[in-house]
């Protein structure tokens, strides 16, 4: 433990974690085995983080959230699993995080600057990028994989081994069992479709109208054309082909695995 971690007294501290300088630790807050917390990290009362796992610098660990447990899986049986997270991540009360599983590669990875509201969860194996939200009860099963700056909505229900493309935007309580492709906006109200594009998410990404005008006529012809998924994807390359959001949609849908959500 650094000599300058700031570690309440009530606190339990593993002799086999590793506290890295500036980190805090309040009161019944418990740091597992295998546990490496980088600088300026902070555990709030009651916050639970278990190893082997490796925290970057200035994660934030809300009161009675579980990150680093075992995985959820039958198949597990005590092997040496990981979880590593990168920095300047928050994890609101209640959020639960597994490590990964043998099968699955051993290890469950999230980046940066992700907020996980109340109560979200992400399950073994899982991939999570940088800049993603995920609101209260948010919930990843396992193997599946998000990029960078998506937003999954309030009681979400996320299928195992689907992946969310960059910018994509899950509405709330919307089941996910197929793939969703970048920039695309996702809601279930009877059933679960794609609506179009993320268009204010990008707008405050940053994404000027120009490139947002691309993406959406790549969409139309994806989902609003008489096109077939391959026509329409032929059509993208005849009319967009100098659009680099466009070759990323046209790669996502052609190596997915579990079918395109529309």
């Amino acid at each position: 433990m650094s000599a300058t971690a700031k570690v309440d007294s009530r606190a339990v501290i593993s002799e086999r974690a590793r506290l890295a300088p500036g980190v805090h630790v309040g009161a019944y807050a418990v740091v597992g085995d295998d546990v490496e917390l980088g600088e300026n990290c902070v555990l709030h009362p009651h916050a639970v983080v278990y190893g082997p796992a490796r925290y970057g610098r200035e994660n934030i660990f809300h009161s009675f959230s579980s990150i680093g447990g075992d995985p959820q899986d039958l198949t597990y049986h005590g092997e040496r699993t990981t979880l590593e997270v990168g920095d300047r991540n928050a994890f609101r009360e209640s959020v639960t995080v597994n490590r990964g599983t043998q099968k699955g590669g051993g290890v469950t990875r999230i980046g940066s600057d992700n907020l996980f509201m109340t109560g979200a969860h992400v399950a073994h194996d899982c991939i999570v990028g940088d800049h993603t939200v995920f609101a209260n009860a948010a919930t990843l099963a396992g193997h599946v994989t998000v990029e960078d700056y998506v937003t999954v909505g309030a009681f979400c229900a996320v299928h195992q081994f689907c992946r969310l493309g960059r910018y994509s935007y899950i509405g709330a309580c919307t089941v996910v069992t197929q793939d969703v492709p970048p920039f695309a906006r996702v809601v279930d109200e009877r059933n679960t479709r794609c609506y179009g594009i993320n268009g204010i998410g990008l707008e405050r990404r940053g994404f000027p109208r120009e490139r947002i005008q691309v993406i959406e006529h790549a969409y139309r012809l994806l989902l609003r054309s008489k096109l077939n998924t391959s026509q329409a994807i032929e059509q993208m390359r005849s009319e967009l082909n100098d659009s680099a959001d466009v070759a990323e949609l046209i790669a996502f849908i052609e190596s997915s695995e579990r079918g395109l959500t529309k």
